[in-house]
């Protein structure tokens, strides 16, 4: 285009939309978004509660069957970084669309197949677009409200994660219980066509970037801040995996070994209620409340683990590990934003892919652990790594800024 005109049309239409003003949360719009990463993360967990029915159904060992839930992690690690930058000039609606349609697409595929390759192949593809999913709701979520509620919005969309990680497994065993293993799938198939009416009825929509605004993924990466908000990430995640991917071993040491579905659902409660503390106060102490919450969650720790044979200092644990983790995601997705600035949805990419190693890294420290040295041990390794996550974040020369975000 050469004419005046052309230029100034190109341009508005590039124009990202004027930031809202209003005050108020626009939750039916956010509560889109926190269906997703329910979704994803359900998708992701579910099949964990039907590994019986899934091993006769392909004819495979439970073993085998329980890579479904390895290889959607692995799509999810796989597709964050690249896709997400690959596709940072697509409009933000049409994208989101296409990754939940990709959960729609590949939960069907899996409720169709009997063949154990062709269900590996559907979960992993159904994990990138898990990886998508994640790179875009924190960043896309941002832009519907004023800069000073940005935190606020993102422990709305983050309320669904722990609701997944604390219902998954049981209400895939009882879906499976009542219907057939497909028919899981099937149900999750009609929840992603349900979400992806939702958004496309009531979320707006944004444009990408433009070619001249797209920093490359390397500077995104040494960008003040982003390397000490990863390493916190990383060691915070692990730490609490170690703990939730073997907490039933921990709680048989304290007599609650029949009781591990109720300290999960204590687990799920206390962290809603964090989320909900965190989304009040994010926005106007973002280093202090990290601080704060990594303190917690270590003395968590400190409390099970001195009283891990006891069953009411487990229960004060837990309670505590709820509490101060529940909010974490909120943080972490408040610091890496800021920090990462026009590169926000790289950046949340990488937290994608960093926050993946850690659940993976959990499940293999917490093995190693659980072999050398006992349940018991889980606690002290916890404290340890959240007092190294607290020393980041309180030396971090940027990341985790201070004050009050935005015109109050």
């Amino acid at each position: 285009m050469t004419s005046t005109g052309s230029s100034e049309a190109t341009a508005t239409a590039l124009r990202p939309p004027e930031a809202p003003s209003e005050e108020r949360l626009p939750i039916l719009k956010l509560l889109a978004f926190t269906a997703a990463g329910f979704l994803a993360i359900m998708t992701e967990t579910m099949p964990a509660g039907l590994l019986p029915q899934i091993g006769r159904g392909l004819d495979v060992s439970e073993g085998l069957a329980g890579q479904l839930v390895t290889l959607y992690a692995i799509g999810s690690v796989v597709a964050a970084i690249p896709v997400i930058a690959a596709t940072r000039s697509v409009r933000r609606r049409p994208l989101l669309l296409a990754a939940v349609g990709g959960l729609f697409v590949f939960n069907t595929v899996t409720a169709l197949s009997t063949n154990y390759g062709v269900t590996l192949g559907a979960r992993f593809v159904a994990g990138m677009a898990s990886g998508v999913i994640w790179g875009l709701l924190a960043g896309y979520a941002r832009r519907l409200v004023p800069e000073h509620l940005q935190g606020r919005a993102l422990a709305v969309v983050g309320v669904g994660q722990p609701i997944a990680l604390t219902a998954g497994v049981p209400l895939g065993t009882y879906l499976g219980s009542v219907t057939s293993w497909q028919g899981v799938f099937w149900i999750m198939s009609a929840v992603a066509l349900a979400l992806m009416i939702w958004v496309r009825a009531l979320v707006p929509d944004f444009p990408g970037q433009a070619a001249e605004q797209r920093r490359p993924i390397r500077e995104i990466f040494v960008t003040p801040g982003i390397r000490p908000i990863l390493a916190v990430i990383f060691l915070w995640i692990l730490a609490h995996n170690i703990l939730y991917t073997y907490i039933s071993p921990f709680m048989s040491k304290a007599g609650l070994g029949e009781r591990v579905d109720v300290m999960l659902l204590v687990f799920g409660a206390t962290a809603i209620v964090g989320i909900w503390l965190t989304g009040m106060l994010v926005d106007r102490k973002l280093r202090l409340l990290t601080l704060v919450s990594l303190a917690g969650f270590a003395a968590a720790s400190l409390v099970l683990g001195i009283g891990n044979e006891s069953p009411v200092a487990v229960i004060v644990g837990v309670v505590a590990w709820g509490l101060t983790f529940g909010g974490a995601p909120t943080l972490l997705q408040t610091a890496i934003a800021d920090a990462a600035g026009d590169g926000a949805d790289v950046a949340q990419s990488m937290l994608v892919t960093i926050f993946n190693l850690a659940v993976a890294g959990g499940g293999v420290v917490g093995g190693l652990l659980l072999e050398s040295s006992g349940p018991a041990s889980f606690p002290w390794v916890l404290l340890a790594l959240a007092a190294l996550a607290f020393a980041i974040v309180g030396t971090a020369k940027a990341g985790f800024r201070p004050g009050r975000r935005g015109a109050a």
